[in-house]
């Protein structure tokens, strides 16, 4: 018999880390108090979720002065926010520019200044004009200093964004020729984005000094679920989103008129699986060795009985058949696929009961819209097409054929829109991709040629400019940004604080955080801490070239390719 003894601890539970551990009773009570909350039935709530413990964990009181911006335009968000004091002005049109938001302008150099700085780079490693950034050294600092502060501090500081009233004086008042509105107190704002996982369609700012409740996805969706006034105004708002954006765009709706799409989208479902922190469950889990699939929750079961066609909106899902004791993966889907398409149709064709031929499971997270079967059979089946190919078609392949692509998925390069893939049986090792990176960017090389390998296939160190770009969360300055034309994910240098939250936030490691220096050598440092300032760095695709990204063009062997994961399939010979 065995004498070692387990470690016993208790199971980790939802709310072991809450929004703001500074959340105190009295916050929660003032808060029920309120006609928002006290309204809402609490005995709706299950004992492992109440509402007062969704409103202590997963929410947050923030206060803002006059100026503070707490949303940005183009932002990606995972909160919703609810005024409780003060006002809130929203940004309708035009949209306010880039600087004000605290991103680089978009701009491409001209071909004598790249020879310039190729010709002039410094050797020293992550050189910076200091005097660029428009404050004092010792300003700078401080910003650093407060960087480092935690996650309560830090929220308390910052809150979602920094004061930028001095640059929205330079547009007096903001209302002409701007369009603005006023929020009052008692406005929700920003649930849109927060369930969808989608853009911010505005910029918020303080009109007022206000005080702002911000909820978690997890807090507005477990509310929402539980209270008839607050779904149905979401819904509300949702809906006439939904009948906007998404349903006239998906591919197997177009053409159809409007009449047609509303009568849709009053009988479409909108449904959320898995997490918007699946970067940080990912993370975890590769730390620990476990298997992609034990994190993937099943939204459905090979074998079960369809009740309606699953659009996907946003997230990634993995489609499989079984296999022996286990799954085979057939493809993944994304936003614009849909699930479970042949078998209604083959249901409303034969008039007879059809089960799903693969299951469904997700990717990290997973938005889809649920279009009930009576709603296809009578608006969608008369009109469409019969499906020109079956999605179990795909297990006719070999399955050596899709080696690379369960690797892919498995480690989520699925999310990668311009992933750095190497061929090493083409690559020399000659590093001219490196130099050629490091010589457009002053010195600093932007990616590692390292990363995960698959036979002859390498994944670089290098962003990928994701579809779903979690580094882009909880920016305090919302420096880590992506341009208007191209969606290519940047890096202003000169509004990012050091904070490390893109970098952490990265499921990948792709961000990394470097000391600065001056022109000088030295280094930058702060003079009360005594510590370098930080500045976060990553591939930026050479986006001020108006030629791409340079690291492609300098690889004379064709090795290096920046590609979407459809067409790295088709490169890698696999499913094609």
């Amino acid at each position: 018999m065995s004498t070692q003894q387990s470690l016993r601890m208790e199971r980790p539970r939802r709310w072991d880390a809450p929004f703001d551990p500074a959340m105190t009773e009295k916050d929660v009570d003032a808060l029920l108090a309120r006609p928002e909350f006290a309204a809402i039935d609490a005995s709706r709530f299950p004992t492992a979720a109440p509402l007062r413990g969704i409103l202590q964990n997963d929410c947050r009181i923030v206060e803002y002065k006059p100026g503070d911006i707490i949303v940005r335009e183009g932002d990606y968000g995972n909160s919703a926010f609810l005024i409780l004091s003060g006002a809130v002005r929203v940004v309708i049109s035009p949209s306010l520019p880039q600087q004000v938001l605290g991103r680089a302008p978009e701009k491409k150099r001209k071909a004598w200044s790249v020879l310039r700085d190729m010709l002039t780079y410094p050797r020293i490693p992550e050189v910076r004009d200091t005097n660029l950034y428009g404050t004092s050294v010792t300003d700078i600092a401080h910003l650093h200093r407060a960087s480092l502060l935690d996650a309560t501090d830090k929220a308390a500081l910052f809150g979602a964004g920094v004061n930028l009233t001095a640059d929205m004086e330079s547009l007096p008042p903001l209302v002409d020729p701007y369009k603005t509105a006023l929020l009052p107190s008692g406005t929700l704002f920003g649930e849109i984005a927060a369930l969808g996982r989608v853009k911010r369609s505005a910029t918020m700012y303080a009109e007022t000094t206000c005080k702002v409740l911000e909820l978690r996805w997890q807090a507005l969706r477990d509310i929402k679920n539980r209270d008839d006034t607050w779904r149905d105004k979401i819904e509300q708002v949702y809906r006439a989103n939904l009948l906007k954006t998404q349903l006239p765009e998906h591919p197997l709706l177009k053409g159809l008129d409007t009449e047609t799409l509303k009568k849709i989208a009053d009988q479409t479902l909108f449904e959320t699986y898995g997490s918007f922190e699946w970067n940080v469950d990912f993370k975890a889990g590769n730390k620990q060795n476990r298997r992609a699939s034990e994190m993937e929750p099943q939204v459905v079961r090979e074998g079960d009985y369809p009740d309606g066609l699953l659009l996907v909106i946003g997230g990634f899902g993995r489609v499989t058949v079984g296999l022996g004791n286990g799954d085979r993966t057939l493809t993944y889907l994304r936003e614009g696929d849909h699930f479970g398409l042949d078998e209604l149709f083959d249901a409303w064709k034969s008039g007879e009961n059809k089960v799903y031929e693969t299951s469904l499971s997700v990717l990290g997270y997973l938005q889809l819209l649920r279009i009930p079967y009576p709603v296809l059979a009578d608006l969608v089946f008369p009109k469409l097409i019969e499906p020109a190919a079956r999605l179990l078609d795909a297990a006719a392949r070999p399955i050596e054929d899709d080696a690379f692509m369960e690797w892919a998925v498995d480690q989520r390069f699925i999310n990668g829109t311009k992933t750095m893939l190497i061929d090493m049986e083409k690559c020399v090792r000659c590093d001219d991709c490196v130099v050629a990176c490091a010589e457009t960017h002053n010195g600093n090389p932007k990616f590692i040629r390292n990363g995960p390998t698959l036979d002859n296939w390498m994944v670089a160190n290098s962003c990928m400019h994701c579809v779903d770009p979690v580094c882009l969360i909880g920016c305090p300055t919302g420096a880590i940004h992506r341009t208007l034309n191209g969606g290519t994910v940047i890096i202003n240098d000169l509004t990012c604080i050091g904070c490390g939250t893109c970098a952490n936030a990265c499921p990948y490691e792709n961000i990394r955080l470097v000391p600065i220096r001056e022109k000088s050598g030295q280094q930058v440092i702060d003079p009360v801490s005594h510590q370098p300032i930080m500045k976060a760095t990553k591939c930026d695709l050479c986006s001020s070239l108006p030629s791409g990204p340079s690291c492609e063009r300098a690889c004379a062997h064709g090795a290096l390719q920046r590609i979407d994961l459809q067409t790295l399939i088709k490169t890698a010979r696999i499913g094609a």
